[in-house]
């Protein structure tokens, strides 16, 4: 009796060791799927928690911000030539010391435009007596100090008296003087009320609930909010001529920025309360290098984020301007329908790769990680941007500089981003900064072609944080009305921010003048760097 296996045995055999093969490499396979899966979730919840938690700057740790944008370098260039200057004796603001000039410490001065109010203190009559020779002691001179005061606002009425005119001989002469227009008819709060309680809004963040209960405790005065609130949107109505001036200004400029952020409504025609809309931010540099003209911030409201919305707000640029936003493929629409020149933000590109970086442990966030040797290179940009702004150099110097010193860093990048875009996993946040920049790398070297070109949209992003810091006070709108008005009343102050004019004073002043404007010229005159003010 034969013990060798069949043939049919041998081929059994081999089909179950195929079958147990192929199941480990399912497993294997499987395996490592959930590794993969495992560490992108990891990745994730890690920004998440970095975002929650973790300090907003960019920057881990003074190392990073040494070498990645050239700070050790440029605070050692200020000592050594803070060194080299020549010694000034008149200088009482400083002391000298052999090897640099150092600030001198205390209190700085009070602002010397502020009013003073002077308290004199004085000895007694009986204490103004020599002690030696019983001689009246004679004023030689004061020792002056000086601490600053407030005094609390007040709250009053404006009692508007028009005086009645008739005929001592007849009744057919009543007259009855007029009261000049305002920006409410027959409204409650007076122009400078209106303007405390609008800046006090959308420049300090205030809820209007606080602000009835500071001018309760100011005044006594019983105002509810739904007051406040109606008479903000009456003035964000009233303004919009004002506003579509703006627009006019900024649709001719030759450079603008664009960005979003969102704004929840509570009372919004087919949304639920709960779901989100969104302010869009566009705003020109103003006298930069690209800019002409004052610079302007404006602010629109709209319910969504399509391109349908962006062509509304972005209807009549001029072909051949540019356009700096961020990667939201709506912009590439915008540019190609108004055919604009269309750059990208290298910041944005930055924060990808520092999400990535952050998202790994700490002790392998070395200066060798894919993602630290992007953010260096892009580090070097910024310091070419950073020398020219120390150095004042105007858009022909800056040209000059990005040739000569950011084209080779762009090409460093490029080739750092050929050899690794598909050697990452594009889930990942690596894999992600990298296909960004990827889709996005045609527009981001388009700003070393022309010195007037910014390099990032954080011009824009900047315009957009009072909003933000606003809007985790209030926290939403009531009503599109009044989201309509929040945004025209944001562009008003944050382009008087933009042009130096105090937004309280403007508002005031334009709210006085608005009533009484009836031309283009009229309104054109109201503009924040055209409206005259009044001194307090």
């Amino acid at each position: 009796m034969s013990l060798a296996p069949s043939i049919d045995e041998i081929a059994a055999l081999k089909e179950a060791l195929a079958a147990e093969r192929r199941h480990s490499e399912s497993l294997a396979g499987q395996l490592l799927l959930a590794r993969t899966e495992r560490d992108l979730l990891k990745e994730r919840l890690n920004k998440f928690m970095r975002r929650i938690f973790a300090a907003k700057s960019e920057a881990s740790s003074q190392d990073q911000k040494d070498m990645f944008f050239n700070e050790a370098e440029a605070l050692g260039a200020q000592v050594q030539s803070a060194a080299q200057e020549e010694p000034d004796s008149d200088d009482a603001g400083s002391i000298d010391v052999p090897t640099h000039k150092r600030a001198k410490r205390g209190r700085k001065p009070l602002d010397p435009a502020l009013p003073r109010h002077v308290v004199r203190h004085e000895l007694p009559e009986h204490e103004r007596v020599c002690p030696h020779d019983g001689a009246a002691l004679q004023e030689i001179g004061v020792e002056a100090s000086e601490q600053l005061d407030i005094i609390p606002q007040q709250v009053r009425v404006i009692r508007h008296e028009r005086v009645k005119y008739a005929c001592p001989c007849c009744d057919g002469a009543l007259r009855l003087a007029s009261k000049p227009a305002q920006v409410i008819p027959k409204g409650l709060l007076s122009e400078g009320l209106l303007a405390w309680v609008i800046t006090s809004k959308y420049c300090d963040g205030l809820p209007l609930y606080r602000q009835a209960a500071l001018l309760g405790r100011f005044g006594g005065s019983d105002l509810s909010r739904n007051t406040l609130a109606a008479s903000i949107v009456r003035v964000g109505q009233a303004v919009q001529p004002v506003i579509n001036l703006l627009r006019d200004h900024l649709l001719d400029a030759p450079l603008t920025f664009g960005d979003e952020t969102t704004v929840q409504v509570l009372k919004e025609p087919g949304k639920s309360a709960q779901s989100k809309s969104f302010m869009w931010a566009q705003m020109t540099q103003g006298s930069g290098p690209a800019g002409t003209g004052p610079p302007i911030r404006l602010f629109g409201y709209s319910p969504s984020r399509s391109t349908a919305a962006a062509q509304i707000l972005y209807a009549g640029m001029r072909p051949g301007s540019v356009l700096m936003s961020d990667g939201y493929a709506v912009y590439d629409q915008i540019a190609q329908a108004h055919q604009l020149v269309h750059l990208a933000c290298w910041a944005h590109c930055r924060r990808d790769f520092n999400d990535a970086l952050q998202a790994l442990p700490k002790h392998a966030r070395t200066a060798d990680q894919l993602a630290a040797q992007f953010i260096a290179l892009i580090g070097q940009l910024y310091a070419v941007e950073a020398r020219a702004r120390e150095n004042e150099l105007d858009a022909k110097g800056l040209l000059e500089q990005r040739q000569l010193h950011s084209v080779p860093v762009l090409n460093k990048i490029e080739a750092l981003l050929l050899a690794n875009l598909h050697a990452v996993l594009p889930g990942s946040l690596l894999g992600r900064a990298l296909h960004y920049l990827s889709g996005q790398w045609s527009k981001l070297m388009l700003y070393v072609t022309n010195g007037a070109y910014p390099i990032d949209n954080n011009a824009c992003e900047n315009s957009i944080r009072p909003f933000v810091i606003g809007r985790r006070n209030w926290l939403f709108a009531d009503t599109v009305a009044g989201a309509n008005a929040s945004a025209n009343l944001y562009s008003l102050l944050q382009t008087c921010a933009a042009n130096g004019v105090d937004g309280y004073r403007y508002l005031r002043a334009l709210l006085v003048a608005l009533p009484k404007a009836q031309t283009v010229d009229n309104y054109e005159a109201l503009l924040p760097w055209f409206i005259a003010m009044p001194a307090d």
